[in-house]
């Protein structure tokens, strides 16, 4: 790669990362502006991710996707285009992509709005059965002024997501001005070629990486705790040469519940997977994705069909995906012990405000030191809430926040420690849990002990993983999240 190519590299990462202060700063929501629930990225003319911001992992992973359905409509310069159907390129309703033209290429941003209609607040139920429960679908659809308008209408605090729309925008816009601004200072055609290199070299970094690991055949296996029974995630890994191919054949068929995901979510948490195992500091891009195949069986629990439900599937079993993937590579070489293995997905709201937030927990430890405390695990990266932010926006209080401590699993190298959480509600309201790991803990590694699984509580009594009901003015939920695994005796 040439001097100039890296320095155009650098500057359209830098846009990707302009593109995620912008909306940022703009966003309305404490979900948006506050836990950065969002990602930015920069494709280029044929539809293939050259840089990215470093946001949410089950967002990027997935965005080509997004990308190659909006392209079918030839979208013009200056258009904006609009959608979060999962079955087309989309991950769960409430991530609503806009996707843009710029002069070399297409602008994307991917945000989690904190409504987006249904039949509960927060468009997040635990028990929904149909996408059309969990919200308004927005196939791809050119966005203006009346689309907006029609679009936020079947929304709750249709002001506030109209005002996350428009910081989304504003980044759209910000993202078509810089691209032209490099396109005049270096050139359209330099600056394509630049990008196509940048593709070039993350595959050839990639595939040098994949490389030098054990060719072989490496299975596991997992399950999700779903509100009828556990449901088995299987993954076979194939490393040949410099490629990898990772198949779900043997994963239990699409439930009727929400667990469900579209191959687009799965494919994001196997390239997660391979990525921080083999070169975690190589620059984003989809040539790092080229060398990786991901297969699943039509109709299966991560390629699901439509109408199925999918408000868990994007965040509790593309956890699931990455534990069992990251184990099945840990029959070749040293892998981190298992996280927590669950975003604790907690929403709280009626008709007038929407709360939703995802909270950390232990990290399985590595191999040479312990796992940290208190952090996002691998699929999402969001930061918390801050509570004078979280008490300002909401009629809510935090009662306890803090570390769940002993919780990790111990080992040569201990599991990080979980978190508890505590929320008191000011006003009756509707309350949804999506989690995980409450009946089977995290495990550890190469003799390291499982972490303690979580548990859900409210006024103090046991509630189960997954839950919506009613609550009233008093009522204090409490979360505690997992302890990741233990890594050696």
């Amino acid at each position: 790669m040439t001097i100039e190519h890296q320095i155009i590299g650098s500057l359209l990462r830098a846009v990707a990362e302009e593109m995620g202060a912008v909306l940022v700063r703009s966003a309305f929501s404490a979900n948006i502006k506050e836990r950065r629930d969002c990602s930015t990225a920069l494709f280029d003319e044929r539809g293939r991710m050259i840089a990215q911001a470093e946001h949410i992992p089950v967002h990027l992973g997935a965005m080509p996707a997004a990308v190659a359905a909006v392209m079918q409509h030839a979208p013009a310069l200056g258009e904006v285009w609009a959608l979060n159907d999962p079955y087309a390129g989309g991950t769960h309703l409430p991530d609503i992509t806009l996707i843009s033209r710029t002069e070399a290429g297409f602008a994307v941003t991917r945000a989690h709005h904190a409504d987006v209609g249904g039949r509960e607040p927060g468009s997040m139920p635990a028990d929904s059965r149909t996408l059309e429960e969990e919200g308004v679908v927005i196939p791809p659809t050119r966005l203006d002024e009346d689309v907006i308008t029609n679009l936020v209408a079947q929304m709750r605090n249709p002001e506030e997501r109209r005002g996350d729309l428009r910081a989304q925008l504003a980044a759209h816009r910000l993202a078509e001005q810089r691209v032209a601004e490099l396109c005049a200072r270096r050139g359209h055609d330099t600056v394509v070629a630049a990008m196509d290199e940048l593709f070039a070299y993350s595959e050839r970094r990639m595939r040098a990486g994949i490389a030098a690991l054990p060719d072989g055949r490496f299975e596991a296996h997992d399950v999700l705790e779903a509100i009828d029974g556990d449901l088995e995630v299987h993954a076979t890994v194939t490393v040949v040469d410099d490629s990898v191919e990772i198949d779900f054949t043997g994963t239990s068929a699409q439930h009727e519940g929400n667990l469900n995901c579209p191959l687009s979510v799965a494919r994001s948490a196997c390239f997660y997977v391979v990525r921080v195992l083999v070169d975690p500091d190589l620059p984003a891009s989809g040539g790092a994705f080229a060398p990786v195949t991901v297969t699943a069986p039509e109709g299966c629990l991560v390629n699901a069909r439509p109408p199925a439900a999918v408000a868990a599937g994007n965040v509790e079993t593309s956890s699931r995906i990455v534990d069992v993937v990251m184990r099945a590579f840990g029959e070749a070489i040293d892998v981190p012990a298992q996280g927590q293995g669950t975003m604790n997905n907690v929403t709280l709201g009626n008709d007038g405000f929407t709360y939703y937030e995802t909270i950390g927990g232990g990290q399985g430890a590595c191999p040479n030191a312990d796992g940290p405390s208190g952090v996002h695990i691998a699929m999402s990266n969001t930061l918390s809430t801050p509570v004078e932010a979280l008490e300002l926006q909401y009629p809510l209080r935090v009662e306890l926040y803090a570390l769940r401590l002993g919780s990790g699993g111990a080992g040569r190298h201990r599991g990080g420690d979980g978190v508890v959480r505590g929320l008191r509600v000011l006003e009756d309201c509707r309350l949804s849990i999506i989690s995980e790991r409450r009946s089977h803990a995290p495990q550890g590694e190469r003799g390291g002990e499982a972490g303690t699984p979580g548990r859900n509580l409210l006024n103090g009594q046991l509630i189960p993983a997954k839950v919506t009901r009613d609550l009233k003015a008093g009522d204090v939920v409490t979360i505690e999240t997992p302890g990741g695994g233990g890594h050696g005796r």
